[in-house]
């Protein structure tokens, strides 16, 4: 349907967790020298101005990174915390894409896909100049089948859809499953929002039964579970994550917790499928 736009809900609690995540596992993943390959298969416009009309409706961005107390959280999230102080004096909230080509090194890659015809452009222009990226205007979940096996040995793999099908999050799982089968050491991250619990059940359930190993959930709540509409939480499954990440989870959710939803908010880290 192509009428999702991530501009909405740029910096809100969701990509509080989808980014921090996404932050840590390169850091840990650059320990080594060799080359990586990152591949985001839904960018977006891959950078978000805070003063936009569709940033300005919502304002998910001050109930979510605009709310934080950075000085209250420790050094594992000072990465993340100085993107968002540095991009926010410019008036943007930086998406996946910017946040990684910023960490990334000149030896990576990235590989960057998104179909919105609005938004690719944008995609594009920001960035024309940078050798390391090349974008495509095409559905990323194709996209797993032709860039696999990474050349580099190494891959880090953001999945990170909108879901305005219902039948996304069984695609989702299937685009899993068929860049696992090419590549099984690499790492993925599968984002996705709780609207409906027994959604997220399913794909876990099927992730169970795949053969896949090494499998963690991370997620982080504003509210409990409920048949109301919205997105009450929201979550990432994690493929082969950095083998410290759920260690920094355990400290860092808490007080994120604590900062955006003290009341009825929650957290979540549990092994799917030990590795």
């Amino acid at each position: 349907m192509l009428s999702y736009r991530h501009a909405f809900h740029a910096g809100n609690f969701a990509d509080v967790l989808k980014h921090l995540v996404l932050i840590k596992s390169i850091e840990y993943m650059q320990q080594k020298p060799g080359p990586l390959l990152y591949i985001d298969t839904h960018a977006g416009a891959g950078s978000y101005p805070l003063d936009s009309r569709m940033s300005r409706k919502t304002d998910e961005y001050a109930a979510g990174a605009g709310a934080l107390q950075l000085q209250r959280l420790p050094a594992d999230f000072d990465s993340y915390g100085a993107l968002i102080e540095r991009f926010g004096k410019q008036g943007i909230y930086p998406g996946s894409p910017q946040i990684a080509a910023e960490l990334l090194r000149t030896q990576d890659k990235l590989r960057l896909f998104e179909l919105h015809p609005t938004d690719f452009p944008k995609l594009a222009k920001l960035f024309a100049r940078d050798k390391r990226v090349r974008c495509e205007q095409s559905d990323g979940h194709h996209a797993l089948k032709s860039l696999l096996p990474a050349p580099q040995k190494r891959a880090l793999i953001l999945m990170d859809p909108s879901y305005e099908i219902k039948r996304e999050y069984q695609t989702v799982v299937e685009s899993l499953q068929a860049g696992y089968k090419r590549m099984a050491n690499a790492t993925y991250l599968l984002w996705y929002p709780v609207v409906q619990r027994d959604w997220i059940n399913r794909m876990i359930k099927t992730l169970r039964s795949s053969g896949i190993k090494d499998i963690w959930q991370f997620e982080l709540g504003i509210a409990p579970d409920n048949r109301e509409p919205g997105m009450t939480a929201s979550g990432i499954l994690a493929i082969n994550p950095p083998w410290v990440l759920p260690q920094q989870l355990q400290t860092l959710l808490p007080l994120l917790q604590q900062q955006l939803a003290p009341i009825r908010g929650f957290y979540r880290i549990q092994a799917i499928v030990p590795g």
